[in-house]
């Protein structure tokens, strides 16, 4: 049955061919009166190929459009949508990217579910890393649809393994004694390292500064008179927020301020993950730097701090509405509840 004048058709070319059959539609005439053709798209089988032009002829797309592949669009999203979002959302989905880049020549029209759904399950790394090449399908996904490439949201359909459970240890109170008794212990008495950096260990386990936010702080965010830090970097609720100094560690961050450095404790987070661990093997323990987060906001808890307080400090996004959008404390508040941890 011929197809009526302008819908296109499908041709099958000669030559032993991966995607024989063409599917083309004529756009106009040339100087010798012959069709000028514009590609749809290559298919498997004619079958498919008048599916292709049916879908085509229901909802008519840009063709140079649907000849963007994944890495030009992956190369469009950087340049449009990578100024919204924070350095380490930006590393990680970079990151994510060299798990599918094999796709990179595929026309972006052309991937479906399945072919997201590999990189994943052939990625062989963590359900962290795994979520991470979700929300970058995800993102170029919601690009294509803005810029009429793809009609349909296939990364809604790919799934991750399930996220492990915590296996995160707080500090015991035991513990905390311990690093208590060795922040007191004579300088001349400790390794180096130990008598250098003990001090940043319970100003991690006052503060709950992730160690991303901890080792960045800035000197200018450092408020001696108010006794506050300014810091956060993951979320829109994490970013920027304040952080009451503890009297406890008060000392600590005071001989560290120094207004002619940039940071208050090194800029680095890799380098001091290594100073850490040294600390930790001093003190006979084996823990993160992460842990002393978890610490924080379990022993905060644990004394009776009010959630909306711990969740601002902590730099987490209330659950409850009530509390994320009329509940406002003060820094007096904030004050109080830290100094509940003894």
């Amino acid at each position: 049955m011929k197809n009526p004048n302008g819908y296109g058709s499908v041709t099958k070319l000669s030559g032993n061919r991966r995607r024989p059959f063409w599917v083309r539609k004529t756009v106009g005439w040339n100087e010798k009166g012959y069709p000028i053709y514009e590609t749809i798209g290559y298919c498997a089988s004619r079958e498919e190929g008048n599916m292709l032009l049916a879908e085509y002829n229901r909802n008519p797309y840009d063709i140079n459009q649907a000849k963007i592949t994944l890495e030009e669009l992956y190369q469009l999203w950087l340049q449009k949508k990578t100024s919204r979002l924070n350095e380490n959302s930006v590393r990680t989905l970079k990151s994510a990217y060299r798990h599918i880049e094999q796709l990179r020549a595929v026309p972006y029209k052309d991937i479906k579910a399945v072919n997201m759904q590999d990189t994943i399950d052939n990625c062989g790394l963590s359900s962290s890393t795994q979520q991470s090449i979700k929300s970058l399908w995800y993102r170029l996904d919601k690009l294509a649809l803005e810029l009429d490439i793809s009609s349909k949201n296939y990364s809604s359909l790919i799934t991750t393994a399930p996220a492990p459970e915590t296996s995160r240890v707080p500090f015991s109170d035991d513990e905390i004694k311990r690093v208590w008794e060795m922040y007191n212990t004579p300088k001349n008495e400790l390794d180096d390292i130990c008598s250098e950096w003990i001090d940043t260990v319970l100003i991690l386990l006052y503060t709950g500064l992730r160690i991303s936010e901890f080792t960045t702080i800035k000197t200018v965010d450092v408020d001696l008179k108010e006794r506050t830090i300014k810091g956060g970097i993951k979320t829109k609720a994490g970013k920027n927020r304040i952080i009451p100094i503890h009297s406890a560690i008060f000392p600590m961050v005071e001989a560290r301020y120094n207004p002619a450095e940039e940071f208050l404790i090194c800029g680095s987070h890799q380098n001091y993950r290594r100073i850490f661990e040294a600390v930790m093997k001093c003190l006979q323990m084996e823990h993160t730097p992460h842990e002393c987060r978890h610490t924080f906001e379990t022993r905060l808890d644990s004394a009776g701090a009010n959630r909306k307080c711990i969740d601002l400090m902590m730099g987490h996004a209330s659950r409850d509405v009530g509390n994320r959008v009329y509940n406002h404390k003060t820094l007096e508040e904030l004050h109080n509840a830290i100094e509940l941890l003894k």
